[in-house]
């Protein structure tokens, strides 16, 4: 059991939307953590959700009073993080996805780490997986260096050490109050934007192997594009903001939809061009397949089959979403505020 004199209450904050066929597992990982019950809430935002995840909340919150319900009508997760927090009692706040499972002891294991090893917010690595054959090719793709760089929490286990940002934070009150709330413009992003604000101030995020999560990855190739389409989209406004946020990684997609833009014109244009645009492709496909045979090792001969294109969706929508978010926001370069509400606004937002 949790002593009560030394361990303090704790908000899980949860913004949703049309989580229907997954809230009950999140749910359920919540509520049943090893952490004392009566130390924890559990407080969700739902952006006007339109399928029956409202009804299955509303299900849970009879039988467990921690739960309460807000409604998020601008629907997106910075709005419902800056609905949720205000409402929030506990001196660390937790954000988890309604898309996953957190282990029987994140609780326990962040509310450790925020008290012990001196940082502001802490996750851990993130266990991508799929329901079907389309959703666990997805995982592969994302768990893979190939596919999505150094991001550290998608491709490394069992390593404890600073990092950049993290999934599913766990937040002191003390930084969140010194931070602010979410930036409310961007769709995508806002974990990264916020936890480099952290850093800024001198906070310290923390990647932590013991503090565990399961994501169940997109069902549909249309998903994972429309996904990375947002990420390299909005990661332009988070440039815009903070230049300094970013790593050489988040300009390689950009590059390679460039180049290959750049290399189809030319081989309509000049003989050289068709050879360049061959150069480009096996220069591509060649570390593309080759990534796909190590991901897919073992794992059958559709999920190889299905890899170079899951690698390709997530390279290009990527550089695509950049692109168009170059042209889109060209001319807000100097607009570097973003649109964050000052707590006080949000305390009765609900």
């Amino acid at each position: 059991m949790t002593d009560k004199r030394v361990f303090p209450f704790v908000s899980v904050l949860i913004p949703i939307r049309n989580e229907g066929s997954y809230i009950s597992q999140c749910l359920q990982a919540v509520s049943q953590q090893d952490y004392s019950s009566d130390l924890f809430e559990i407080l969700i935002s739902d952006g006007l959700s339109t399928d029956n995840t409202r009804a299955i909340v509303a299900e849970w919150m009879k039988n467990d009073p921690r739960i309460r319900l807000f409604d998020n009508p601008k629907q997106i997760v910075p709005t419902g993080m800056n609905i949720l927090i205000p409402q929030a009692k506990g001196e660390i706040l937790i954000r988890v996805d309604g898309h996953c499972v957190i282990a029987p002891d994140y609780i326990s294991n962040c509310v450790l780490h925020l008290k012990k090893d001196s940082v502001d917010g802490v996750g851990g690595s993130m266990h991508s997986i799929g329901e079907d054959l389309v959703s666990q090719v997805t995982a592969l793709a994302m768990s893979s260096k190939f596919g999505v760089g150094n991001s550290s929490f998608r491709t490394e286990t069992g390593q404890t050490k600073l990092a950049d940002t993290v999934p599913f934070p766990a937040y002191t009150r003390e930084i969140i109050q010194r931070a602010g709330l979410y930036d409310e413009e961007l769709v995508r992003n806002q974990d990264d934007e916020y936890n480099y604000r952290i850093r800024e101030m001198g906070g310290k995020i923390l990647l932590a192997e013991d503090v565990r999560s399961t994501y169940y990855s997109r069902g549909s190739l249309a998903k994972l594009w429309k996904q990375y389409f947002q990420y390299g989209y909005w990661k332009v406004r988070v440039l815009q903001k903070h230049p300094r946020q970013m790593s050489l990684r988040q300009f390689v997609p950009l590059a390679f939809v460039l180049a290959l833009i750049l290399t189809l014109f030319l081989s309509f244009l000049v003989s050289w061009g068709r050879l360049a645009l061959l150069i480009l492709f096996v220069a591509y496909i060649a570390p593309n397949l080759a990534a796909s045979i190590v991901s897919a090792l073992g794992q059958g001969a559709k999920k190889l089959l299905l890899l170079p294109l899951a690698f390709a969706i997530i390279h290009f929508s990527y550089g695509l979403g950049f692109l168009v978010g170059l042209f889109k926001f060209w001319n807000r370069w100097q607009d570097n505020q973003g649109s964050v509400p000052n707590l006080g606004d949000n305390e009765n937002r609900c």
